[in-house]
């Protein structure tokens, strides 16, 4: 079949499939529910809908510079990849999918970028091809070929400036005009950047987002000799370890006690720490960045930091945390307290046929009972499959994700210890850690009603590793005085396991 007939094909099925779903129920009422209705915690009921029924026509006509008109995405980040990949399993994407992309590559695992690609060249780094996704979760690489051959149109290094929901229309950078039936947002996050008046803009200082970045970060790796690091959270800590690869002089500076704060304790975070300065980093601890200087030839010299005092560094990677991009989709439905745009358990916005997933997302976290924004790509993952879903079938199953968080660092060749830790559930009430850090140690969160709420793991097996999110999900009433009484992380594992089979599970 032609494209051209494809896409009358699919034109067609699309306004059929609409005006089924208008005349079964409307759209303007629907969104009314989904401005006014709140469940606890602000997350919203998932109606129970019939197939497709939040397809919205993509009607033929002349003027518009797509020719897949039925589905577009906007991004073209880890969400995008896997949302394709989805279409394509349920027959739907050829002749009818478009990706719009500011990137000038297909989809790929952004979690290589501070990882793998960032090794010395003779230490095997990471590059393009080898991750597009949807590698990261073991399945096909899909390069620009792969979306071809599946009639996906793809238009590269041309991000939407322009929004027009009563059209449904879409205006590129380049002035193209875009027609959308459905309409997914998948913008991710911006690296939040230093003020340009205090050098944040200086040759030689560096934000990582998108292999361009990375790129650029590599040039400077190989001719740098001092670099500091700004901020200890997770871009700074594995950007770190990538450096001691590379033997340079490394400097972390960050504003609070230890690394990552968020989600570490100050226990564990003194091992990572200890760790780090193993391979030579150092640590300025509770200081906050003045301003960046220049030196002669214009390139950063030197991080100020508020006390006066000043650390040379010929390179910067500053990984000072991230922002949702929602411009130009203000008018869907910004959520304030959590940043991003609110969508219900099934990824729909308050407009009709208009989704939102990945980390750009603010969703109701229901086993939680509250709205979050996580910016993680097995989220980006997985919120892209359940968006999909919805939108393709008779699925209504509320979103229900449990948080996950991972690293792995220090796994270049030559690497005295390669480190790898997974962290499941929710980082509150009393902690208990077990183990030594040689080479394991475990971190488990507890209620004040003896729930197990989280569960951290360092250098587990692949078995010890699937039990945590069995943990985490069930949150089980655990025995505290035999878990601080354990004498190994194996011996804590299997308490924990133990406790899954009292009955005392959520």
């Amino acid at each position: 079949m032609t494209s051209a007939l494809r896409r009358k094909a699919a034109e067609m099925a699309s306004t059929a499939a609409a005006a089924a779903a208008a005349s079964s129920h409307g759209y303007s009422s629907w969104a009314l529910r989904q401005r006014g209705i709140g469940l606890g915690g602000g997350a919203r009921a998932a109606a129970v809908t019939p197939r497709r029924r939040f397809c919205v026509s993509a009607a033929a006509g002349a003027g518009f510079d797509n020719e897949n008109r039925e589905y577009v995405i906007v991004g073209g980040g880890n969400a995008a990849g896997y949302a394709a990949r989805t279409f394509v399993d349920h027959g739907m994407a050829d002749g009818r999918l478009c990706i719009v992309s500011k990137e000038a590559y297909p989809p790929y695992e952004r979690p290589a970028l501070t990882k793998g690609y960032l090794f010395p060249p003779d230490k095997k780094p990471a590059r393009l091809p080898g991750f597009h996704t949807c590698v990261g979760s073991g399945g096909q690489r899909q390069t620009a070929e792969w979306y071809k051959e599946n009639g996906i149109e793809v238009l590269y290094e041309d991000p939407v400036v322009a929004f027009d929901g009563k059209t449904h229309t879409l205006k590129t950078s380049s002035g193209k005009i875009l027609k959308y039936g459905s309409l997914i947002i998948s913008t991710g996050c911006e690296a939040s950047r230093l003020p340009a008046k205090i050098g944040g803009n200086l040759p030689g200082v560096h934000y990582i987002r998108d292999v361009a970045d990375a790129d650029s970060l590599v040039s400077s790796l190989g001719k740098a000799k001092k670099i500091v690091v700004i901020g200890g959270g997770y871009i700074g800590m594995e950007v770190a370890a990538a450096a001691c690869g590379w033997n340079l002089d490394t400097t972390i500076i960050f504003p609070e006690d230890h690394i990552m704060p968020r989600l570490f304790t100050p226990s564990l975070a003194k091992k990572y720490e200890e760790l780090y300065q193993q391979n030579g980093v150092k640590f300025i601890k509770g200081a906050l960045i003045d301003k960046l200087e220049a030196g002669s030839d214009g390139r950063v010299s030197s991080a100020v930091l508020k006390d006066g005092s000043a650390v040379e560094a010929d390179t910067v990677i500053v990984g000072i945390g991230a922002r949702p991009v929602i411009g130009p989709f203000e008018a869907v439905g910004v959520n304030t307290k959590v940043g991003g745009i609110e969508v219900d358990s099934l990824f729909r916005t308050s407009i009709p046929g208009i989704f939102a997933i990945g980390d750009v997302a603010a969703f109701p976290l229901k086993m939680y009972d509250r709205m979050t924004r996580v910016e993680h790509v097995d989220h980006a993952r997985k919120s892209a499959h359940h968006c999909v879903e919805a939108l393709l079938t008779s699925h209504t199953k509320p979103y229900d994700y449990l948080p996950y968080f991972y690293s792995r660092v220090f796994e270049y060749e030559g690497s005295s210890r390669k480190i790898w830790w997974q962290f499941y559930g929710d980082n509150v009430g009393e902690t208990i850690e077990v183990g030594t850090f040689d080479p394991k140690i475990a971190t488990f969160w507890i209620d004040s009603d003896s729930r197990l709420k989280g569960v951290f793991l360092e250098s587990g097996s692949s078995e010890e590793f699937s039990l945590l999110p069995q943990l985490a999900k069930s949150q089980p009433v655990v025995d505290k005085a035999k878990l601080k009484s354990a004498t190994s992380v194996e011996d804590a594992l299997e308490i924990a396991r133990s406790s899954l089979h009292s009955g005392a599970s959520v």
